[in-house]
């Protein structure tokens, strides 16, 4: 064992039984909240509309590279009205950066054409209406409901079923039967923080094929612990620090980190 090398205190053991399987996730979130007080949206917007079109076009592709293209999307096109009478050719080379730029056009102009011959150009604020919209899954519309409208939902993405799995949550591979099983474990009310929690722990520090194991504040409470790099100091190098928030304090981070535009991001704690 290498000096100073982190060892959880204790794993989940095989025959965890409900409780405690509820304690350990719910305990796993509140040391989540502590890492990431400040985690929300990595996807810019300034309105509902905004946030649903940016959604949809995140597929297979970065938050950061859809925040570069649609500034110039929504300049052109500022409502659903706009959008839903557009050239889908001069969208298409709007969006070719994002992949799958073709059929994410199809879907953007088709979301906005429903929702202006349907919803009179606004974001309907319920599940039901927002999964019918072209290119809407469960997913997007949580996204949506959750950030736009102030409405609970759980947003699993890939990082989301990566780590839920790593910490034995649930052993579902279905995104519906994970999102009915993680969110039977919390308050309903903690469902929207809680996918922005994990969603940010798995960008930065519990990746999909090295993960930080040796920097991860939740090594004591992870039955997945040791599959990626243990050693400390080894596994601060595969922190990513991403525009928008980087591990808390604890994790001696850094001080300073560039920010998208490669400039250097205030210190821990400045406002």
């Amino acid at each position: 064992m290498k000096s100073g090398q982190k060892v959880p205190r204790k794993k989940p053991a095989a025959n965890e039984s409900r409780t405690a399987l509820v304690r350990r996730a719910r305990r796993i979130n509140r040391e989540l909240a502590e890492v990431y007080p400040y985690a929300h949206p990595e996807l810019d917007f300034e309105n509902p509309f905004q946030l649903l079109v940016a959604t949809v076009l995140s597929a297979q592709t970065t938050d950061l590279r859809v925040n570069q293209t649609t500034p110039a999307l929504f300049a052109k096109y500022p409502t659903p009205e706009d959008l839903a009478v557009a050239n889908p050719e001069e969208v298409e080379e709007i969006l070719r950066p994002c992949g799958f730029f073709r059929a994410k056009t199809r879907s953007v102009i088709g979301l906005s054409k429903a929702l202006a011959e349907d919803f009179g150009g606004e974001v309907p604020g319920r599940l039901e209406d927002l999964v019918k919209l072209p290119g809407v899954g469960r997913k997007t519309a949580f996204v949506v409901l959750g950030n736009a409208f102030g409405r609970p939902g759980i947003t699993v993405d890939t990082h989301f079923q990566r780590l839920v799995r790593r910490w034995q949550w649930t052993d579902e591979t279905d995104p519906d039967k994970i999102e009915a099983a993680v969110g039977a474990l919390f308050p309903k009310s903690d469902w929207t923080d809680l996918s922005h929690h994990v969603i940010w722990h798995g960008r930065r520090i519990c990746h999909a094929r090295k993960p930080a194991c040796g920097a991860c504040p939740i090594a004591p409470l992870c039955p997945a612990y040791g599959e990626g790099e243990t050693d400390p100091e080894k596994a601060k190098k595969l922190l990513k620090y991403e525009k928008g928030g980087y591990p808390g304090q604890r994790l001696n981070p850094p001080q300073a980190y560039l920010d998208a535009g490669g400039k250097p991001a205030p210190p821990l704690g400045a406002g």
